[in-house]
């Protein structure tokens, strides 16, 4: 399997990215916003892009899809439920069902609500795991529930699937947050020494040639999977003086997620 990531440069700061068979050079597309950039792409390394992914209907994710059918004749696949908010979708996805590139790249799909309720990942079947996680998960961040999801369903996604993944998996996320999460993680756990020494080490990182985390960095950076630290829930405490002593996952979970809506 060959990834290749693609930075938009765009305001949004969206990663578009290109998975390729080593063998034939068939080439799935995931949310090409910037198809001419994902064209080019292909273009220079001899791939013919014969699938488009969406990971979810939100149109930073999906803008690029007519021009890429156009150019390429590529089928769409998205959430098996995204039919009414995505056109033209020609495969939909439920949880577990594989997606084949070539002859070599199998990618399972996972049913990741939260962000929307359409929303799925993409975990590929490799001997090192690579997650294609849209705007599920973010390096050191989660995605936002304001249009279309809940954080209620988002955070049963972080608990139950994704802190369940090989600790090696690859994270390939849908736009370049880091630098503004590592700061939010470091309001919620000042002493949190792995989080300021990434952040002393990224910041102002060039995004065309990003960092890709591993899901074991993220639990060690990513406050939104350091639910049972000291420092994390004494600092909620201060900002919300009603919450018990010993708040269970989920709600440190809510409570992190309602504080960063308006961080």
């Amino acid at each position: 399997m060959i990834v290749k990531q693609i930075w938009t440069g765009n305001a949004y700061r969206n990663f578009n990215y290109l998975i390729a068979c080593s063998e034939t050079g068939e080439a799935l597309a995931i949310d090409p916003l910037d198809h001419e950039k994902c064209l080019q792409a292909a273009k220079e390394e001899g791939w013919d892009i014969t699938q488009i992914l969406n990971t979810h209907e939100h149109r930073d994710h999906t803008g690029g899809n007519e021009a890429m059918v156009r150019a390429t004749g590529a089928r769409i696949l998205a959430h098996k439920n995204a039919a009414d908010k995505i056109p033209d979708i020609a495969r939909g996805l439920a949880a577990g069902d594989v997606v084949k590139v070539g002859k070599t790249v199998e990618l399972e799909a996972l049913d990741t609500p939260g962000h929307t309720m359409c929303h799925v990942c993409l975990l590929s079947h490799t001997d090192r795991p690579a997650l294609f996680c849209g705007d599920t998960l973010f390096n050191a961040g989660a995605g936002n529930c304001h249009h279309g999801g809940h954080p209620a369903e988002l955070y049963k996604t972080f608990s139950g699937q994704l802190a369940r993944l090989s600790p090696a998996t690859l994270i390939y996320p849908g736009h370049d947050y880091i630098e503004n999460n590592l700061r939010f993680t470091l309001s919620r756990e000042p002493d949190n020494r792995q989080a300021q020494d990434m952040l002393e080490r990224l910041a102002s990182q060039d995004p065309n040639d990003a960092y890709v985390s591993t899901l074991d960095v993220e639990m060690q950076i990513n406050t939104f999977f350091r639910l049972t630290s000291p420092t994390v829930i004494a600092k909620l405490r201060e900002a919300f003086p009603d919450l018990p002593d010993s708040p269970d996952p989920r709600t440190v979970f809510l409570k992190l997620r309602e504080l960063r809506n308006r961080w």
